[in-house]
């Protein structure tokens, strides 16, 4: 079980985001963002969005910094993945 983190690089609100995510349960996933103080409103289905300003913070509480097509692969093969089709959709089957 491995919570991921991948490179800030996602623009909104005045600053750069990134994802975290597990790549083998919400449970271990929402746990760590617990430990690590992340707002559970920062939820989206089947990641976190966190600001630049948290990665190395993040990376020290124990996510492993990964390339972002790597956390869609490993999100992907782990079956926790919403697609783009099921977001559109409001589906959240979790």
């Amino acid at each position: 079980m491995t919570v991921l983190i991948d490179t800030p690089m996602w623009p909104n609100h005045g600053t750069l985001w990134a994802h975290l995510v597990s790549d083998a349960s919400l449970d271990e996933l929402h746990a760590f963002a617990h430990r690590a103080g992340i707002p559970p409103r920062a939820f989206d289905l089947d990641h976190y969005d966190v600001p630049a300003e948290r990665y190395d913070e993040l990376v020290a509480a124990g996510a492993t910094p990964v390339e972002p097509k790597e956390l869609v692969r490993r999100l992907a093969r782990s079956g926790l993945r919403i697609s783009a089709r099921e977001r559109r959709s409001g589906s959240d089957a979790r």
